[in-house]
């Protein structure tokens, strides 16, 4: 017998978590910010106003699921375009465009994995979320170290704390950009080469000379 129209969908086992996640994350890019209800969450999935409760004890439990799968997709976004790169010059200024790319194009939810919706400090985050926000910093860290090993980036080899450092400049080049287009603070329009451009100016900082 065919389903009613308005039935709602059955979903197997172990699948309703992703399916709650998708739908809050769906409503977190149309709404613009987190003040949905799980009971919103689930008749969005179309599921019992009591389901979400199965995989998620409270709302802050969601929001860091949100906040993982954005880690995920960032940190994905970024070794592809670290991966395409010809040399670890563009492949820091690759990465760097990802991750700006990733944060204008989800408002909310990066305001959501940067912001203090989840704790007060990166330090305090729940541990699945600080550990999918650490996955995706790795990349970064990643390419640094190579650049600091070949002798490109200007840092001491085997120095980690040269290296955080050049990554933290790094970061701070990006995570600022993107907080300065998404407030409409930049006197320079998100042309489609801004991100690479002040990725150069970065680079030209850190390179051995």
């Amino acid at each position: 017998m065919p389903a009613e129209p308005n039935a709602a969908p059955a979903y197997h086992h172990g699948d309703l978590r992703r399916v709650l996640v998708d739908a809050a994350t769906a409503i977190v890019a149309e709404e613009q910010n987190w003040e949905f209800s799980l009971r919103e969450v689930a008749r969005r999935a179309g599921v019992s106003h009591n389901a979400p409760y199965r995989h998620f004890p409270g709302k802050l439990d969601l929001l860091g699921a949100i906040a993982i799968k954005g880690f995920v997709d960032l940190r994905a976004a970024m070794l592809a375009a670290a991966q395409q790169s010809e040399c670890i010059e563009e492949a820091l200024i690759a990465i760097g465009a990802a991750y700006v790319a990733f944060g204008l194009d989800n408002p909310a939810r990066y305001r959501l994995m940067f912001g203090t919706a989840l704790a007060a400090s990166r330090a305090a985050l729940p541990y699945p979320v600080g550990e999918a926000a650490a996955g995706s910093h790795a990349v970064l860290l990643s390419v640094i170290a190579q650049g600091i090993a070949e002798g490109v980036f200007d840092a001491p080899p085997d120095d980690e704390e040269a290296a955080a450092i050049v990554a933290l400049a790094a970061w701070a080049n990006v995570h600022g950009l993107v907080l300065l287009l998404l407030d409409g603070l930049s006197v320079v329009p998100p042309v489609p080469s801004l991100a690479e451009r002040v990725g150069r100016i970065l680079l030209g900082g850190i390179k051995r000379r």
